[in-house]
């Protein structure tokens, strides 16, 4: 009789020890971060401080000038890791306001057929700016802590950004008799067709900072003056 309480006793143990476990389990389990489907930074938008950091000494530009970037990314994940792959298409835009000088674009003149900076310009310009607009293909290698939600954690990407050229144009708004007269020239005679950028961005969750440099020239070959861009800013992603 006392074996058998005794192996009733000892059943009864193993069995309570099996239950405890199970529901520890489903403690654990339920515990865990929800597996959500990621967020792959489908929408990327890049708002900036720009200018030209190599260009030749007489060329002046004020302090502020800015750039937008507007890109629809697609994200292909690699394998199981916290590394993946984002190609894109958008827009890239940037103004830079020179002082106190003019770009010329036109074909007139001892120079002819060239793209310069007026130094010695008669015209009292307010403001003077150069704008330039690509449609642009961002390619990013991109990782990311968070691997049940992309829109929480530290994120990073580097990548390049590759542009065909889609207008050019130098704005100016200046004071005459009183009035204030815009002049605007529209050219993309003397600009590069393409551009090609190196890009990085590293941030927190949906908002990042991203910098970008031209690994191109804003003009083509002995037609204008030899102009590097650089763009630093903040990016927002999520969906």
């Amino acid at each position: 009789m006392r074996k058998l309480f005794a192996l009733l006793a000892l059943l009864a143990t193993f069995t309570s020890g099996l239950k405890a476990q199970s529901v520890a389990s489903v403690v654990a389990r339920d515990t865990l971060p929800p597996i959500t489907k990621p967020a792959r930074d489908f929408v990327l938008l890049q708002f900036g401080y720009a200018n030209w950091i190599s260009r030749p000494d007489s060329i002046k530009t004020k302090t502020f000038g800015y750039a937008f970037n507007a890109f629809l990314c697609y994200d292909f994940p690699i394998k199981k890791t916290k590394m993946s792959f984002a190609a894109g298409l958008g827009i890239s835009t940037t103004s830079v306001y020179l002082n106190k000088q003019v770009l010329v674009l036109d074909d007139t003149g001892s120079r002819g057929y060239q793209a310069y900076v007026q130094t010695d310009s008669i015209k009292d310009y307010k403001r003077y700016k150069f704008n330039t607009a690509y449609i642009t293909a961002p390619f990013e290698l991109r990782y990311f802590s968070n691997t049940y939600n992309r829109n929480k954690g530290f994120k990073a990407a580097i990548g390049m950004q590759v542009g065909t050229l889609l207008s050019g144009h130098t704005k100016g708004l200046r004071g005459v008799d009183g009035s204030n007269i815009k002049d605007k020239v529209t050219t993309k005679r003397y600009l590069t067709p393409w551009n090609f950028a190196a890009t990085a961005r590293v941030g927190w969750g949906n908002v990042s900072l991203f910098g970008s440099y031209n690994l191109t020239s804003v003009f083509k070959d002995n037609v204008g003056p030899p102009i590097t861009p650089v763009t630093v800013g903040i990016s927002l992603s999520g969906l």
